[in-house]
């Protein structure tokens, strides 16, 4: 399992975004390096992506593949790896949905849910999935 790390002004953008655009869900992707250290995997977020849910959903978010593509564009240009996705969570808990662990097909990549369940205190958290079972990862917000 991973240890994410994330800058707070990657944090800030993503939860300025989820504001934006609740009550549907905001989502996108992250991208940077990626160690192998004695405590395990160590994954440290260089760029956030804000992408638009092309579904307009409360409940659920499809990628727009174009951003996608053009994200991914970037990263391979930057030099970085993908590392998973995130999505914010307007009206729930910062936890894995059923259909967030039956659409997570990566079990390499960190889905972090940023809930604003709680306007006044958003959560966010990454998780691991594989084969259906939803792991929380350790996060830590630097700066």
């Amino acid at each position: 399992m991973a240890r994410v790390i994330l800058k707070k002004d990657d944090y800030k953008k993503m939860l300025e975004h989820a504001r934006e655009l609740a009550p549907e869900e905001a989502c996108g992707l992250i991208a940077g390096t990626e160690a192998r250290e004695e405590s395990g995997i160590v994954r440290t977020v260089r760029k956030v992506y804000l992408l638009t849910n092309t579904d307009h959903s409360e409940e659920h978010f499809s990628l727009d593949p174009k951003e996608q593509l053009a994200a991914v564009k970037d990263m391979r240009e930057s030099g970085w790896k993908p590392l998973g996705n995130w999505h914010s969570h307007p009206a729930s808990p910062s936890r894995s949905s059923e259909e967030d662990i039956r659409l997570a097909f990566d079990k390499n990549a960190s889905y972090l849910i940023l809930s604003l369940m709680d306007k006044d205190n958003p959560v966010l958290h990454s998780f691991h999935v594989e084969d259906g079972i939803s792991t929380q990862e350790e996060l830590e917000i630097e700066g």
